[in-house]
């Protein structure tokens, strides 16, 4: 890879002839180790700004063919320099990275220059949204880096590793590949090639607020607001677990303005849906349980109607993002409990947490709608009314309670099922019983702990007049430096 290479990776992300480069002509200043004859042009990175669809952004892109892409003094000033920039003018930064990791050369100097972008990084989250994008090698302190980032891509030939693959004596697996990352650690939102990976930064960027304070992310909505959703119906009827109930994703989808759905992290934890759309041109992010995946029609994988430690995290970062760039959240409700497994039980109490308290802690406007079941803790944790969500609705065959009729029913009523000359009938009969008193979504609207039935048709309208009812809300909340959950 060479400088040039470099400069059109941002050419390529940016707006025609918008780019303005900055610290064209600084070098490394070492001269340990023959560092004097060594040729660093930009010191390896090349950074500056420019816009996306006309929004101002800032952009650095490392350049492999100076010293590996290593991040030197030099190098990491002008990062930290850029930051100062974007932090100052209130605008997002990205990072185009190909880096083997800190420059040795440079020792102590490189080291510390790490020091200060994790920093700069540390300083900006939650002001100014943070992409990276990885192409080539993302090694050693700048997977750190990486992940410090609020949305991080990686190109399909790509590397990201701490540790490299080859010194990890038990590795079986190329755990510093792109579809490692994407699949197994949830470090990265998508891969893809670098067409694709640019298409979705320009979308990300386009949706984004540019800062904390500023939110210039609105566009203008041309979709019917009233428009009723004929497809979520159809697929809501009484026979069960269907497409749209089991595929929150279609259902996201359906009701977004013009169809818009951009998901992150689609392959990791892939039965919790995080995901952005758009109801009367505002970016809203959506947090759902996923139990199917339909493609063109077909059913195409199935997953535990429950909450997983993956699924949490990864919902509980989503939900802190939005909340710290005041982001409304949309949140689709299908759980049953928590999935039953050696492996997650050594986690999901933590990440349950987590997610319980990212949902709580949240000031922003918080609508819930639960489009199947709602048992137990697990459906508190999805941004019930309990924990704080401003509006539940429920769809009319909705199921809440704290566990299925039929297992609640042979608790209770454990000794009469004993002496019964017929069980299951008795059974069915309390059961349908409990469904009609305490299972139902008309008995937890009788409660105020729903705020409405609603068809599913009607979903896009109540959601939104919801939302717009909600976008003056304030709220006080104790004052203290930071929770610590």
């Amino acid at each position: 890879m060479t400088k040039t290479s470099a400069i059109n990776r941002i050419h390529d992300l940016l707006d025609d002839n918008s780019f303005v480069e900055v610290g064209a002509y600084i070098t490394a200043r070492s001269t340990d180790y023959n560092m004097q004859s060594q040729e660093t042009p930009a010191d390896g990175v090349v950074t500056g700004y420019g816009t996306i669809n006309g929004a101002l952004v800032y952009v650095y892109s490392q350049d492999a063919s100076v010293m590996g892409g290593s991040i030197g003094e030099m190098h990491a000033k002008k990062i930290e320099k850029l930051y100062s920039m974007a932090m100052k003018m209130g605008a997002p930064i990205i990072g185009l990275v190909d880096c083997a990791g800190f420059r040795l050369q440079e020792n102590m100097d490189a080291l510390d220059g790490f020091g200060k972008l994790y920093v700069c990084q540390a300083m900006a989250s939650g002001v100014i949204p943070q992409i990276q994008a990885v192409f080539g090698n993302c090694g050693g302190g700048m997977a750190v880096a990486s992940e410090m980032a609020d949305f991080t891509f990686m190109e399909q030939e790509a590397k990201m590793f701490v540790n490299a693959p080859f010194v990890i004596a038990e590795n079986d697996a190329d755990n510093s590949s792109a579809e490692y990352q994407a699949k197994e650690t949830g470090n990265v939102c998508a891969t893809g090639s670098e067409k694709e990976i640019f298409t979705e930064i320009r979308n990300l960027v386009s949706i984004l607020p540019a800062n904390n304070e500023d939110d210039m992310s609105y566009s203008e909505c041309e979709d019917d607001l009233n428009r009723i959703c004929t497809d979520i119906e159809n697929c809501a009827g009484d026979e069960g677990l269907e497409n749209c109930v089991g595929d929150t994703a279609l259902a996201l989808a359906m009701i977004s303005d013009d169809s818009f759905y951009m998901e992150m992290k689609k392959d990791y934890a892939p039965e919790m849906v995080t995901a952005f759309i758009r109801l009367n041109g505002a970016t809203v992010g959506c947090v759902a349980n996923r139990s199917e995946v339909y493609t063109d029609g077909e059913k195409t994988a199935t997953y535990d109607a429950a909450l997983t430690a993956a699924g949490c995290e990864k919902a509980a970062a989503f939900v802190n993002f939005c909340n710290a760039f005041e982001i409304p959240v949309l949140t689709l409700v299908n759980v049953d409990g928590y999935k039953n497994c050696k492996c997650n039980e050594k986690k999901i109490a933590k990440a349950a947490a987590r997610l319980t308290y990212a949902f709580a802690n949240a000031d922003v406007p918080k609508v819930t709608v639960v489009v199947g079941k709602a048992n137990g803790t697990a459906g508190l944790t999805m941004n019930s009314k309990s924990i704080g969500s401003d509006i539940v609705y429920a769809w009319k065959n909705a199921k809440i309670g704290v566990m299925e009729a039929a297992p609640a029913v042979k608790i209770m009523y454990a000794d009469e099922i004993a002496k019964a000359d017929n069980a299951a009938a008795l059974i069915n009969e309390k059961a349908a019983q409990y469904n009609e008193m305490q299972g139902s979504a008309l008995a937890a609207a009788k409660r105020g702990y729903v705020d409405d039935i609603i068809e599913a048709s009607e979903t896009r309208q109540r959601v939104v007049a919801a939302f717009e009812m909600l976008f003056t809300k304030r709220e006080d909340r104790p004052s203290k430096k930071h929770g610590t959950i």
